[in-house]
């Protein structure tokens, strides 16, 4: 499922549901279409992998983290 929302271009926030069941939920960015960033850890609910994206989302859109 890919969230894309105004506020949040040029990134879109894909939920990775579980493989099986009982797994875990991740998150992948795309920044234009592209793969920018994945979750780096397991997460046990879509609104918990969804709050986590979302999150990281706005760090890259306030610019905490760039190098």
């Amino acid at each position: 499922m890919t969230e894309t929302d105004p506020r949040l271009h040029p990134y879109s926030l894909e939920i990775l549901l579980p493989k099986a069941d009982g797994g875990s939920y991740q998150w992948a960015i795309r920044k234009n279409g592209k793969l920018a960033q994945r979750s780096d850890r397991s997460l046990h609910s879509e609104d918990k992998a969804r709050e986590n994206g979302l999150a990281q989302i706005e760090k890259l859109l306030s610019g905490v983290g760039d190098r």
